[in-house]
């Protein structure tokens, strides 16, 4: 067996083992090679897994690599994994989520006025989740501001937040929604409004 291939079984085995993306550089110190030696073996595993149509991908997110199923299995899962499942985000939690995720850095009364409804119930799940934290305070108010993680990003299988669909196409009826709320927030104006029961 060739040192390359026997590098890249040991990449192998480390990254099946692995709950979080590993970085090339903390490969290399574990396995005592350089950085590049690395980099070309996850291109090497990389190129093997899609000429061979594995199951699954190699995927770097975050901070690094990680295994993911491929896309087109997507069917194939849900039908094996999601039914009976309890621990999916309800509507009102993806909603939020989606709020936090394009108008970060983002204050839970700001969210509220996007949504129409109070948000502190589905905001402390999706910290509860690690997928949304406290990245800022707002100088104002005090506020705390929300963003989302890099666990989130994981989940998503993302890079970073620049990798994400462009939001007018999605939601066009949201288009105006940053700009208003950065004009309320310049004229310093206090939204008070009446809102319908708190989301669950």
């Amino acid at each position: 067996m060739s040192e390359a291939m026997a590098l890249d079984g040991e990449i192998e085995a480390l990254l099946i083992l692995a709950t979080d993306p590993v970085a090339d550089s903390e490969l290399a110190a574990t396995l005592e090679v350089s950085v590049e030696e690395v980099a070309m073996s996850l291109k090497r595993l990389s190129a093997f897994y899609e000429e061979t149509a594995r199951g699954f991908e190699l995927r770097h997110v975050g901070d690094g690599w990680r295994y993911y199923t491929r896309p087109e299995h997507a069917d194939t899962i849900a039908r094996s994994v999601l039914q009976g499942q309890h621990g999916r985000l309800t509507q009102a939690s993806l909603e939020t989520l989606a709020v936090i995720t394009y108008l970060q850095p983002i204050s839970r009364a700001r969210i509220s006025a996007v949504r129409g409804v109070n948000v502190d119930g589905v905001v402390r799940t999706l910290i509860s989740r690690g997928l949304v934290s406290e990245v800022d305070r707002e100088e104002s108010t005090g506020a705390g501001l929300l963003g989302t993680t890099s666990y989130f990003l994981e989940r998503m299988g993302l890079t970073s937040l620049d990798d994400l669909p462009p939001l007018a196409p999605h939601l066009p009826d949201a288009r105006g929604v940053d700009e208003e709320l950065r004009r309320l927030a310049d004229q310093d104006i206090v939204v008070a409004r009446e809102v319908p029961q708190e989301d669950s």
